[in-house]
Parts: structure tokens; sequence; C-alpha cells
């Protein structure tokens, strides 16, 4: 990997350089290629759980609806880095990055996902009511609403991370204190009794990667405290990292993560093989902001909202009886 400057090794000298932190321009894997195969592994592990084309079709097709929204919302408020990945048996999700993550934008991303769903559910269970015979490639119009607003309406469902265990920790929780690592726990275990009264132990992923992340983000917060007590300034744009600081913050790194155990500290001065990896994760360590910009009328709003989503099969006096007589 060739970075700008590239040295075997560098010491300083009394009018020492610090040579320059990796650029940003390292090739990264096509975010549309990766998602055409994660899409392909979820349609061949989809099949296998369903056995029916026709239902595995309905089903990613409104999976790939709702994630949609959540994309278009995103790349609307100027995320970067932004993807569509399936995860095979569970569902998918869209990746993004931005440094400055806005309450008021985030709502709207979040809802963005499941309400047009719910609405095009909506839409076609009335249609289905005036005319019986509406289907497509031969399932009711009936049965796909239905579709449309029960998987919908899950991932409005007040547990993390679904969209509505999201839309509770970012507006309501604001992310950061005692409330919403609390509510992170306690979407764990109901996450785990979820999997088990289901008898579906795939379900048992999403706890798992979360227990992860909880972590993960203990370790997070040791090295960023020792960041802070170097008086090292995490407040910035990568690009306007000094390049002092990067060389400090990775040596942090180096000692911190046993992945990182077979690479030198400096000095001296050497770009290593993961040099790639440190870079990524000395990224991760600058603040990204959440701008509280819901004031209380504005979250009683979103949860208004929130609240009709999910009564509205109630609301219109759906008829529900397609799930009790089946399981999926």
């Amino acid at each position: 990997m060739n970075f700008p400057g590239e040295t075997d090794a560098l010491e300083p000298n009394s009018e020492f350089v610090f040579p320059p932190k990796p650029g940003m321009q390292a090739a990264k894997p096509n975010a549309w290629v990766k998602s055409i195969l994660s899409l392909a592994a979820y349609l061949v592990l989809g099949y296998f759980l369903f056995k029916r084309w026709e239902w595995l079709l309905l089903i990613t097709a409104i999976i790939i609806i709702h994630e949609l929204g959540h994309f278009l919302a995103m790349k609307f408020f100027r995320y970067n880095d932004l993807g569509i990945f399936f995860i095979p048996l569970l569902g998918a999700y869209v990746s993004g990055t931005k440094r400055e993550v806005s309450q008021k934008e985030s709502a709207i991303i979040l809802l963005a996902g499941p309400l047009p769903g719910i609405i095009a559910g909506i839409i076609m269970y009335l249609l289905w009511v005036n005319n019986p015979q509406l289907n497509i490639a031969g399932v009711s119009f009936y049965t796909v609403s239905l579709f449309f607003i029960i998987l919908n309406l899950f991932n409005l469902l007040p547990v993390y991370p679904l969209d509505g265990g999201q839309l509770l920790n970012r507006v309501f929780f604001n992310e950061e204190n005692w409330l919403s690592k609390g509510f992170i726990f306690l979407s764990i275990l109901a996450l785990c009794w979820l999997a088990w009264k289901s008898n579906f132990p795939v379900l048992f992923i999403f706890p798992a990667f979360m227990l992860l992340r909880l972590i993960g983000e203990g370790r997070i917060n040791h090295i960023e405290k020792r960041i802070e007590e170097e008086n090292i300034n995490t407040d910035c744009e990568y690009a306007d990292l000094p390049d002092e600081d990067y060389w400090r913050i990775r040596n942090i790194l180096i000692e911190e993560y046993p992945s990182f155990k077979d690479v030198s500290p400096s000095p001296p001065y050497e770009y290593s093989h993961k040099e790639d990896k440190i870079m990524e994760m000395v990224k991760t360590l600058l603040h990204r902001h959440l701008i509280q910009d819901v004031s209380v009328i504005g979250k009683i709003l979103v949860f208004i909202i929130w609240a009709l989503a999910l009564a509205s099969p109630w609301l219109i006096d759906m008829d529900m009886s397609f799930f009790r007589r089946y399981s999926l």
C-alpha cells in the first residue's frame, strides 16, 4: 500500500517534520457490488427458508422499498459512503457516514423506511376491499398489503436496533446517557426472548452483535480518555487532523488493540502493512456530533407519528386473520 511520503523509516531531528498521515484516496470496494453480492446471498439462503419464490420475492421487494426510503433520505441529507447491504435470513440495512448528525434529520431518515411501506400497504388494502380480485403475480392485494404493513410495523417496535428502537434512542435518549445504555441492554434481553420464543435461533445474531458493540464501545471510551489525557484534539475532520496527532493516536491504538501487536510504535515513523486499518480506526475516533435540534413539541410530534403508524391496521379495521392462519 502506497502512502504519500512513504519511506522505510523516518527519524526525527532538529528540523523534523512528521510524515504525512495516510490520505483518503485508498480504493474501496464498490458499494453497489457489495450490495448485489449480499442480495444474491440473501435470495439463495432465503429460498431454503421459504421454499417458495413468490413469498421470497415479495418480502425482498418490501425490504428493498423500505431500505430505499432510508437511502434516499440519507442521500438528501448528504451522507457519505452510502450502500444497501442484505443480511441473509434477517433483512437489510443502509450504511452511511456523516460527522454532524442531527436528531431532526435522524428522525426523518428512520421514519422514511417504514412509513412509505405502511402507507403503500394501507392503499393496497383499501383497493382490495373495493375489488377482492386484485392480485400481483397471483398473490392477492390483501396478502401483499398485510406483508407491507406487518413487516414495516415490526421495524417500528421500540427495540434496538430496529427503526423504532433507534428513533427512541436517538431522539428521546440522546444516545450518550445511561438511559441509552440501559435501553440497549433491555433490547438485547428482548431479542433473546424473541429468538427463544419464536424458535428461530438465527435471531440470536442480533443480540450477539449488540453485545460485541457494547464491548467495543467500552474499549473506545477507554481509548478516548487516553487521547484526552494527552491533549489531542479529535474535534475535527480527518483531513484537518495534524500529522503529529495521527502518529500519537496511532501509538495508542497499537497499544490497545491485540490485532496491531505486530505493528511497531513510532518512532521510528514507518508505515505498516496494516496502515489502512489503523487509518480507518483513527477516523472513527474523530468526534461525531449529535445535534440536539428536536424541541419538546417536535418530540411529541414524532411520538404521535410513530404511534399512529403502529396503530394503523386497527385504525382502518384491517382483517388480520391471515397471520392467525399461517406462520412463516
